[in-house]
């Protein structure tokens, strides 16, 4: 495990990660408050596997500002172009979901395919009424307000969420649903869904998220999977099934 460093480029922050294995590259993104820790206990054979700790996240250096979807998918570009590994099958939870699919949106040379677990996008009506008060409570109170909002439990993943600066998890969340340019909710998601050309497998864990998926125009050879029942870190609940998911699409 060493310490990727990318060239000296303004604005691109040089990203910790883990790099294993040989085949074709999985580039594996955590979500919000997380690290590369996220996908421990998956074991994909046969395939180059590369997970980072995104800026201000787990071991990567903190920066004052620079935490939207766009400036988290501009330090993978760097890092893809850097190890000359692409094009890669870009595999994003929660908050990097957003940012697999902005850079596949930016960058569809170096993303042959994307994998969102349950995206951080499609907010509905009801979600988009709690962006503000949300936002307000991360502001104050910092990741404290974020294992509230999300009702995380004691374990690895809160620890990791407490340990998040919290001015990150403030501007990261402003960046997926409240800044300009945010398409964390419906409509602006729908419109940048629009432009993928890559396929996309998405894994949702509630019907209703599944069906808007559905209802989207997406590439060919996109798939939408539901596992009812499961939560939020559904890679974490069935991770040798997920495995299995992944590795049948690839294939198909």
């Amino acid at each position: 495990m060493l310490p990727f460093m990318t060239a000296n480029v303004e604005a691109v922050v040089p990203l910790w990660l883990d790099d294993t294995g040989s085949g074709e590259p999985l580039l594996l993104v955590h979500g919000w408050g997380g690290d590369a820790h996220a996908w421990n206990g998956l074991s994909f054979a046969g395939r180059r596997v590369i997970k980072v700790d995104l800026r201000g996240h787990g071991r990567s250096p903190v920066r004052r500002t620079g935490y939207r979807p766009a400036d988290y998918a501009r330090d993978l570009v760097a890092l893809v172009e850097r190890l000359a590994v692409g094009p890669v099958v870009a595999v994003g939870h929660s908050m990097g979901g957003q940012i697999v699919l902005e850079l596949a949106l930016e960058r569809p040379d170096l993303v042959s395919a994307v994998v969102a677990i349950d995206p951080a996008y499609g907010a509905d009506e009801a979600e988009v009424a709690t962006f503000t008060d949300r936002l307000a409570g991360l502001r104050r109170h910092g990741a404290a307000a974020a294992v509230r909002q999300l009702g995380l439990p004691a374990g690895a993943t809160r620890d990791q969420m407490l340990a998040t600066p919290g001015h990150v998890l403030a501007e990261s969340y402003a960046g997926m649903y409240t800044a300009p340019g945010a398409f964390g909710a419906r409509p602006e998601a729908a419109t940048r869904l629009a432009n993928l050309t890559r396929p996309l497998l998405c894994l949702r864990p509630t019907p209703s998220m599944a069906e808007w998926d559905i209802s989207l125009s997406l590439p060919y050879g996109s798939r939408i999977v539901l596992w009812n029942g499961c939560g939020h870190f559904l890679h974490q609940e069935r991770p040798q099934q997920f495995v299995a998911l992944v590795e049948s699409w690839l294939t198909q």
